[in-house]
């Protein structure tokens, strides 16, 4: 039986024993769940699930924070008089190379305020993103995504 099966039905075993049909408790469930297959683990056995629920963690808190701080500059940006925004169209080297990777990649990109994925390239080696402010470096907003939202897409996808 697969760890994540387990652990969902540990988890809906829990709900059950409790009677709180809430996600709250579904979520204590999980993680409980999640703790006792950890500890109950033979050595021989495959850690990926762990590694793989802890990068999907990392990476939900990563992109939470990275939409946080994006709404915050684009406030400042409409609310700051004076402030010149240089918008402009980046071309992005891609990693990614499934539909899968680039959708993910892409609608993050489109979620995170400022910034908006505009197409891929025929042969999908390339993400063209419109930004609300270039900043100084064309290159350093290209490493922020690159280094950011497509490294942490491809741990999880892959």
């Amino acid at each position: 039986m697969s760890t994540l099966l387990l652990n969902l039905i540990l988890t809906l075993i829990w709900v059950a024993l409790t009677g709180q049909f809430a996600f709250e408790n579904f979520a204590f469930g999980f993680a409980i769940a999640y703790l006792l297959l950890w500890l109950t683990q033979r050595p021989e056995e495959s850690y990926s699930y762990f590694r793989k629920i802890r990068q999907v963690l990392g990476f939900a808190i990563f992109a939470l924070w990275q939409i946080v701080q994006a709404n915050l500059q684009v406030a400042y940006m409409v609310l700051r008089p004076g402030h010149q925004i240089q918008p402009g169209v980046i071309a992005i080297p891609l990693d990614a190379r499934t539909d899968e990777e680039i959708t993910l990649l892409a609608n993050l990109i489109t979620l995170t305020p400022g910034t908006l994925s505009l197409d891929v390239s025929s042969d999908r080696l390339v993400l063209y993103v419109h930004t609300m402010h270039i900043g100084e470096s064309p290159d350093r907003f290209r490493k922020k995504i690159k280094e950011g939202f497509e490294r942490r897409v491809l741990e999880v996808l892959r």
